[in-house]
């Protein structure tokens, strides 16, 4: 079955994006669309799961991190002013600064932040990497592990064992990785093995022991501070704002969901718009939902327009999703 977001110019499909999708449940592999077995790289969606260190490493406690720290360590913030201030605030909860971040520098995604910092003449720093929370988290997990903080960001270094290790006993397959846009190692699963893992964001208790209490305490800070997250109009905090459900975008068109409550029962999903094209991911995520009768009301990526250089519409997107039910 085909599985598909289609870009129309005038009434003729200009180009199609091939996605890949697995929905996991109680009973195992619920339902796909395209292939269910492709490895992809989970990119930023898999900060959930390399949030979980925080807890598996003692360095909440030890720390006194609260939920916002979680929340940012899990986030593709767009470096407002709030995901700033949070990421500095942890940074000197660990007796560090930005300095010590191995992120890189970009600017911010947000545009009000990016055209703020030009008019004050400032330059990005590490802390409005999208990743910054993410980096954060690494360096707390390294020193509540007793480990170095210098080349925590290397496939070897213990923090990234335990992320591997944990992404394997929660998805049932060892994974692949490879260097992310951060610096840091990101994970390729089979897209039913990712979604087996966010299932067991949305259903903790099904989780093995040591996962239960962390898997429960990131996807409450999760749903708590969606604006950390991401950003406000971003997919990931309209979806968690408005339905009952955990969502985090990665690059290069994958996506992932927890499924907290559905017609068909919790569900973990992994979807990957094969050429990595992200408003096509946007737009197949909202078309998935509807098609498992879950509603989140109007979006910007319910069939959004695609403008020529004059800003007029020239055509639109339309997903084609049909589901192999298991």
């Amino acid at each position: 079955m085909k599985t598909e977001v289609l870009v129309y110019r005038g009434d003729l499909v200009e180009n199609r994006h091939r996605v890949s999708l697995a929905l996991y449940g109680e009973e195992g592999l619920l339902a796909y669309g395209g292939d269910p077995t492709l490895v992809s790289y989970m990119r930023s969606s898999a900060k959930p799961f390399q949030a979980l260190a925080l807890f598996l490493s003692g360095a909440v406690e030890r720390f006194g991190l609260g939920e916002e720290e979680i929340a940012l360590a899990t986030a593709s913030h767009d470096g407002m002013p709030r995901h700033v201030e949070v990421a500095a605030r942890f940074l000197e909860k660990l007796g560090l600064g930005p300095e010590h971040l191995a992120c890189g520098v970009h600017p911010p995604f947000s545009r009000e932040a990016r055209e703020a910092l030009q008019k004050a003449g400032k330059s990005p720093t590490p802390l409005h990497h999208n990743c910054s929370g993410k980096h954060a988290s690494m360096l707390a997990a390294a020193l509540a592990l007793g480990a170095p903080v210098e080349g925590y960001e290397h496939p070897e270094h213990p923090v990234q064992r335990l992320n591997r290790k944990t992404l394997a006993e929660l998805s049932g397959a060892e994974p692949l990785w490879a260097t992310d846009g951060c610096s840091v190692p990101t994970f390729a699963l089979p897209l039913a093995r990712a979604a087996r893992a966010f299932y067991l964001l949305a259903q903790p208790d099904r989780a093995p022991k040591p996962y239960q209490e962390p898997l429960r305490r990131v996807g409450e800070a999760m749903r708590r501070h969606p604006e950390l997250v991401a950003g406000p109009g971003s997919i990931d905090t309209v979806l968690m704002g408005r339905l009952p459900l955990l969502a985090k975008r990665g690059a290069d068109g994958y996506y992932g969901l927890a499924l907290l409550e559905s017609p068909k029962g919790p569900l973990g999903v992994a979807l990957k718009v094969e050429d990595g094209a992200s408003l096509a991911r946007e737009v197949a995520v909202v078309a998935l939902l509807r098609l498992l009768d879950l509603e989140p009301g109007p979006t910007p990526w319910d069939r959004p327009e695609v403008r020529n250089h004059r800003g007029l519409p020239v055509g639109h997107l339309e997903a084609r999703l049909e589901l192999s039910w298991v």
